[in-house]
């Protein structure tokens, strides 16, 4: 599969057409991003590791019926996606509270939800990915209907739950995540980006030691090593 031409880079990753007009590639760089692109850096074998960790868990979810724009590995960093149109809301699934929720809300650091939040954030990086709730969502004309808000948030819940078991029986809290959609050729909604520890917030089970990108944003040592044990996790 031949790579064409570039029609979008983001912060984690660039978007190229291939000679298959229904497919594209995503091409995993190595750049490190937070705080919405305010602090920079990048760590060689960085988007080896999230293309690698992302092909696991999309297999994973194929295996259990969810519908997503992940096709095949290509290489260490290029991936073939269908093409689809972004839906431009952000999911976040929350299991323990931690990060912004805890610091806007004073709620302590590390309670256990007694059920998953569910929250949609606009996805803008010029106006910060602001909360939206559901009314906002149709006056910005970002779904065609009620019923889409329902399934992204059903759909959202259940690849909460997978994930979660999975993650569990590999010693691996899944503590909170962001997930994105967008809508396929036939218009079906499908699960889409890339599902790694760039959108995760993955803790140890045992010792609370934190296994994301929560070791760049509060430089907390060695990413490289904390990407590398989740997959070593994932493929043992």
């Amino acid at each position: 599969m031949n790579k064409g031409k570039l029609l979008y880079e983001g912060k984690a990753k660039e978007i190229y057409e291939s000679d298959d007009e229904n497919v594209l590639i995503a091409y995993f760089k190595d750049d490190l991003t937070a705080f919405n692109g305010a602090k920079k850096s990048s760590a060689i074998g960085k988007g080896a590791l999230n293309l690698s960790i992302s092909a696991a868990l999309f297999e994973l979810l194929h295996d259990n019926k969810i519908k997503t724009h992940f096709i095949k590995q290509l290489d260490a960093n290029n991936m073939a996606i269908v093409k689809s149109d972004v839906i431009l809301i952000e999911v976040i699934v929350r299991n323990i509270v931690t990060g912004s929720l805890s610091k806007k809300y004073g709620i302590k650091d590390g309670l256990v939800l007694d059920k998953p939040l569910v929250e949609f954030d606009y996805k803008n990086d010029d106006l910060n990915d602001p909360k939206l709730h559901d009314d906002l969502c149709m006056v910005l004309g970002l779904v065609d209907s009620k019923d889409e808000l329902d399934y992204l948030r059903a759909q959202s819940l259940k690849i909460n739950k997978i994930l979660s078991d999975f993650f569990d029986k590999k010693d691996i809290k899944l503590v909170d995540f962001k997930l994105e959609f967008g809508k396929d050729a036939n218009g079906e909604i499908i699960l889409i980006d890339e599902l790694s520890p760039d959108n995760f917030r993955l803790w140890d089970k045992n010792t609370n030691q934190k296994l994301d990108k929560d070791v760049f944003r509060d430089n907390l040592g060695d990413l490289i090593g904390a990407y590398s044990e989740v997959l070593n996790r994932i493929e043992h």
